[in-house]
């Protein structure tokens, strides 16, 4: 018996805000489906030359009540990043909260509009420490 991975599917409030959020991680739509009998959009993002590992992002028109919540019942998605320290600074100038930096050169996380709690990796061996993460304090919780 063989398995394939298809994909991971998130629910999101607002769906601009949080296409938004994966692009500056470099994640690309890859398509979408809207379904007017079941007043809902489904956006599948994926890093470039990675189609078949998309994230799908949910969006209900008519809003989600449980939305946004704490979302740690979900874990978090992962992704494997050239510069962590590069990627961080990227989405700091951009207004996203680094909630744990990434003081050791080689993990960090971050959320999403949603809440969606989002790990990041450094590809290949561990970044020397460097200011400002590696004194930087954690934000909230991640």
């Amino acid at each position: 018996m063989t398995i394939r991975y298809l994909h991971t599917m998130v629910r999101v409030a607002d769906l601009d805000k949080t296409i938004a959020f994966f692009e500056l991680l470099g994640l690309t739509e890859t398509r979408r489906y809207d379904n007017e009998a079941g007043r809902f959009t489904l956006v599948f993002m994926a890093p470039p030359g990675q189609e078949d590992c998309p994230v799908e992002l949910t969006y209900n028109w008519d809003g989600d009540e449980g939305l946004p919540s704490d979302s740690r019942h979900f874990g978090h998605l992962a992704y494997r990043v050239d510069n962590i320290y590069d990627m961080c600074q990227h989405l700091m100038d951009n207004g996203v909260t680094i909630n744990r930096p990434p003081r050791d050169g080689y993990m960090a996380f971050v959320r999403s509009p949603d809440n969606i709690s989002v790990e990041l990796l450094q590809a290949g061996d561990r970044l020397e420490p460097q200011e400002p993460w590696a004194s930087m304090e954690n934000t909230g919780h991640w």
